[in-house]
């Protein structure tokens, strides 16, 4: 029988999103003994990142995984987690987090912020077919804006590459344009971190209240870490697995997914697929949805175009002519993550009415700007961002505290409610937050 495998540090992170690696970088860099453990494995610089057939590998269930009612979720396995296949998009924590929640991270992401240089891409570099949206959607009286990205393109000129982001740019960032998570798990290794992957988290075990290890396999070896304090940052799906698996039955029940689709429309001139993605936005926050320039990559166009019938997916063949705009819901509470496995996340009536509403304004926008009106359609919905699995005010206090003595989570599990807007920001801002809080109080 194979020996079981010990490990033990201060801190204990599972996970290296961009929860985990900020954690990972803030507490390391304070000289904590830090131990991430990662399900993943890195793949920067590997020949098939930013590939179909590397999506497919660091894709949870090789990007087939799938809510009760058909919804596909895209969920990166992999050091970086949900950075590593992103839009590299930026926005400020929204304003109710702290006005209703009273969790105040805006000094956190600021800082945050000014250190990855966040801001929108030169204009030459935003896209003649997205600018067209974003102009025609100005006309008709919406606020599109200039999208902030943790995107910049003299990174790539820096690596000897060049930069040429497109829509396939979601499957991996291959000219090194865009800020990964892992940059920041780097820098916490380079100050004494260690990282573990292919660490798969079957529970935290609770002695007295408290934390007193967490448990899984390596690569199929049984392990038991121990830590005096555990931040879990596994996502919205992982984090409430291991805490259900842990004891805490409240956990998974209800969530949020800034439930996504792209409405498409065939143009006379070139569309938004070979443009970088997600250049311009604009947010209706009274009716709860999002727009912004968005195409599926190229080969993913037809799988999703098929669902909508054979005249949609023929326009596969049009795809450099298709002009595309996403619609990201501000999804209500529903659904969860059940024990057995299953995932559920049902539209309610409310979400139905944000979702029939927005296609309405895309579709004048789309024709506004161009497009064919009878070419327009929506393809099938789909799942962006698991979230609201581990509530704040719930689940976890406003730091992010368990009822389980020093245990915390970091990641979007703990969102109150959907954002309905890019996530990584909010969640660096509840990182450097939380580190801050661990070494004010000598909790590590």
């Amino acid at each position: 029988m194979a020996k079981k495998i010990d490990l033990s540090a201060d801190v204990i992170i599972v996970g290296s999103g961009p929860g985990g690696a900020t954690v990972a970088r803030e507490l390391s860099q304070n000289g904590k003994n830090v131990l991430i453990l990662e399900r993943g494995y890195d793949h920067r610089n590997r020949w098939y990142y930013g590939t179909y057939p590397g999506a497919v590998r660091y894709s949870d269930r090789m990007s087939l995984l799938f809510t009760q009612e058909g919804l596909n979720i895209i969920a990166p396995v992999m050091v970086g987690g949900a950075t590593g296949m992103y839009c590299g998009c930026a926005a400020d924590p929204p304003r109710w987090l702290k006005s209703k929640y009273g969790v105040d991270i805006e000094r956190h992401a600021r800082a945050a912020a000014d250190e990855l240089q966040i801001r929108e891409l030169p204009e030459h570099l935003r896209g003649t077919a997205s600018t067209r949206i974003a102009s025609a959607g100005q006309a008709l009286g919406y606020g599109w804006y200039p999208q902030p990205k943790f995107m910049q393109p003299d990174r790539s000129r820096e690596k000897g590459k060049r930069f040429n982001c497109q829509a396939n740019c979601m499957l991996g960032c291959r000219c090194g344009a865009k800020w990964n998570a892992a940059e920041w798990v780097d820098q916490a290794v380079a100050a004494g971190a260690r990282i573990q992957e292919g660490a798969r988290i079957t529970r935290v075990r609770i002695d007295g209240g408290s934390v007193d290890a967490v448990e899984g396999t390596i690569r199929g070896a049984a392990f038991r870490a121990r830590a005096n304090t555990v931040i879990l940052s596994a996502g919205g799906i992982g984090t409430p697995r291991i805490l259900q698996n842990s004891g805490l039955n409240g956990a998974g029940v209800g969530m949020t997914m800034d439930t996504t689709v792209m409405v498409y429309g065939k143009s006379s001139e070139p569309g938004t697929g070979k443009e970088p993605p997600m250049t311009w936005s604009w947010e209706n926050e009274d009716a709860g949805y999002m727009l912004s320039t968005l195409t599926d990559p190229w080969l993913m166009y037809p799988l999703a175009a098929i669902k909508k019938g054979i005249a949609p997916a023929l326009r596969w063949l049009q795809w450099n002519k298709m002009l595309g705009v996403m619609i990201k819901l501000k999804d209500d509470i529903s659904g969860g993550i059940y024990p057995d496995g299953r995932i559920r996340k049902p539209l309610t009536a409310a979400d139905k009415d944000r979702l029939s509403e927005a296609f309405a304004v895309c579709r004048r926008i789309l024709v506004e700007a161009g497009a064919a009106r009878s070419s327009i359609f929506m393809r099938p919905l789909i799942g962006t961002h698991p979230s609201g699995t581990v509530r704040i005010g719930e689940m976890v206090d406003t730091n992010l505290k368990t009822e389980v003595g020093r245990l915390y989570v970091c990641d979007a599990s703990v969102f109150p409610e959907a954002l309905d807007r890019p996530t990584v920001l909010t969640i660096i801002g509840l990182g450097r937050r939380l580190a801050e809080h661990l070494t004010t109080h000598n909790i590590v």
